[in-house]
């Protein structure tokens, strides 16, 4: 099966071709974010800050399965790029056997290290009592959340966009429909309540792998997983994790990020640490769709940098670029014209909704700047340069925003830490830009 289309077809209808079934997808798996959470807020506002508190332990299983996968992803469009058909498929091969890997060990350590991690951020024994419990069997999925997500990359990897997205949209709307049910008890289904939303998103997870295997088994794909493939080629894994270390890296950062700003937060009120759960489930929708334009165009840039396409790697960075400011202008405006409906999607407190509105308004300032940075991190992935992507993301999630919201909170108090995205987004945007140019270079 040929790949040449990639570096043969108009940059723009091409850069669309692979990134709109990845908004799409993005887009309806925001869709289900949002949705759990409306659901388990309608539990209680303690169910949805027990949410807010698991979440940055969630986002690093999610960081390492995608981060890994962003490597896997990288290097079969390489080798594809350069005609080395054999090395794709060892490349495909041992990046899923790692990925399962992966996935046993992040079950048995978060499941066993949550009631230390859940001590640091909230002394209510309701609140813990529920994060464990969701926590402990939304956790159990992590093998099928790994070995997905490592198939979902080698989809991509081949141009196959479409199977990506109907395999998320189908584990999407699995989860959706099975939330009220299982949380609130209809039908067959006892109440199960937080519970209930785990296990929903776990059978969402396993039939969105369901559906990866049997496009796999039933249809012609370009890259064969083969246990002859199985061995230890030092090269290939060298390539995997160089890559994949950063990219998790990249991702698990916000994970870091959020905990400490949630520590900060907490010295003025548990409602704040509530806001910012709230804002990360509402970003979603927005840096979601802006991510699957990045995972449309990473095995473009990876496919013609392998392929020597040079000037069409400048073109499809623009072009990606444009698509993404874009993207960042709309949520701009629905955070200024909408903020108390999109709070109050998620609590009926009023002080709390307050304070989302604030929050929703100075973060959104620094949307558009955004832009530059995650679309040039994407970029330095499909091309290798793993380091320079995570050095945009150390910048971004650690070392501006951390002390900026520190300083900034003694000057505004909690406000303070709202200012602090917006700043931070502003400065990695300009290093971005130079970052990239250098590399490019």
């Amino acid at each position: 099966m040929e790949q040449t289309f990639m570096k043969e077809r108009k940059i723009l209808p091409l850069v669309l071709s692979m990134s709109l079934p990845m908004v799409i997808s993005m887009a309806v798996n925001s869709l289900y974010n949002i949705i759990d959470s409306y659901f388990i807020a309608k539990v209680s506002e303690d169910a949805m800050t027990a949410l807010a508190i698991v979440y940055p332990v969630q986002n690093l299983i999610n960081a390492i399965a995608i981060g890994f996968g962003v490597g896997l992803n990288a290097v079969i469009a390489f080798y594809l790029g350069a005609g080395e058909q054999e090395q794709a498929d060892k490349a495909a091969t041992l990046g899923t056997f790692f990925s399962f890997i992966h996935g046993i060990l992040l079950m048995a350590v978060c499941i066993a290290g949550m009631p230390l991690f859940l001590r640091n951020f909230s002394s209510d024994p309701q609140i813990t009592d529920l994060a464990l419990l969701y926590s402990g069997r939304a956790f159990l999925f992590s093998p099928v959340i790994n070995v997905g997500l490592s198939f979902e990359k080698i989809f991509q990897s081949i141009g196959k966009m479409k199977v990506s997205m109907f395999s998320m949209i189908c584990g999407c709307a699995a989860n959706i429909i099975l939330d009220p049910l299982m949380i609130f008890g209809i039908g067959i289904f006892p109440a199960m309540g937080i519970a209930g939303a785990a296990y929903a998103t776990g059978i969402g997870q396993c039939l969105t792998l369901l559906v990866y295997l049997l496009y796999y088994f039933f249809r012609a794909n370009a890259i064969k997983i083969n246990r002859k493939h199985l061995c230890f080629d030092f090269t290939i894994i060298k390539k995997l994790y160089s890559i994949g270390i950063s990219a998790t890296l990249n991702l698990a950062l916000p994970s870091l990020l959020i905990s400490v700003l949630n520590g900060m937060l907490a010295e003025f009120s548990e409602k704040y640490v509530l806001v910012l759960g709230v804002y990360y489930k509402l970003q979603t929708f927005i840096y979601l769709t802006a991510n699957g334009i990045i995972q449309g165009i990473r095995p473009l840039m990876g496919y013609n940098f392998g392929a020597g396409e040079y000037g069409r790697v400048k073109k499809i960075y623009t072009t990606s670029l444009m698509m993404n400011v874009g993207i960042m202008m709309i949520g701009t405006i629905l955070s200024w014209m909408i903020p108390e409906q999109l709070i109050g999607l998620f609590t009926e407190n009023s002080q709390t909704i307050e304070i989302g509105v604030s929050a929703l308004h100075a973060i959104s300032a620094g949307f558009m700047a955004s832009a530059v940075t995650i679309t040039c991190s994407g970029a330095l992935e499909g091309l290798g340069k793993g380091f320079y992507s995570l050095f945009l993301s150390f910048l971004r999630y650690t070392a501006v925003i951390i002390p900026i919201a520190y300083v900034f909170s003694r000057f505004w108090g909690a406000d303070g830490i709202w200012y602090s995205f917006c700043f931070t987004e502003l400065v990695t945007a300009c290093f971005a830009n130079l970052i990239y140019r250098k590399a490019l270079r």
